[in-house]
């Protein structure tokens, strides 16, 4: 198999929100561009591992029931986690959040989905760093 056949990791930031999905503007009622929808779901349906960092951990709630993913924090109002209100999107679109540090990440063993939160934390750059890490070791160790 090509190594783009065993694993897929989408980064975050604007370009996931606002090309990859409609997040930005529509939050739960959002829709995934329809070919990275369809890769995602047959990713997941053959039980490949998928890595999503940032807000793009949204496109997994969207797209698989009941999945379990991270955006870090599900606190509002601090000035550490500013999109903290993200998780209630998360939670809306039937997937669960879970609560972890910027510079970790969570393992759905379930359904091989590895997120991690990066830059919805305000820190410094070197813990986002050591979490996108641990995501990538994590997709890496699921598709042995």
């Amino acid at each position: 198999k090509q190594w783009y056949q065993r694993r897929v990791r989408v980064p975050g930031g604007f370009g996931a929100a606002k090309n990859l999905s409609t997040f930005a503007t529509q939050g739960a009622d959002m829709t995934v561009d329809p070919t990275l929808s369809e890769k995602i779901k047959a990713f997941h349906a053959a039980g490949k591992p998928i890595g999503l960092c940032c807000i793009a951990p949204v496109i997994a709630a969207k797209l698989i029931p009941g999945v379990e993913v991270t955006i870090g924090s599900d606190v509002e109002g601090t000035e550490t986690w500013p999109y903290a209100g993200t998780a209630g999107a998360i939670t809306a679109m039937g997937a669960k959040h879970v609560v972890t540090d910027v510079s970790q990440a969570h393992v759905d063993k379930n359904n091989k989905v590895v997120t991690t939160a990066a830059f919805m934390c305000e820190t410094d750059i070197h813990k986002i760093h050591d979490g996108v890490g641990v995501m990538v070791s994590e997709v890496l160790k699921l598709a042995k």
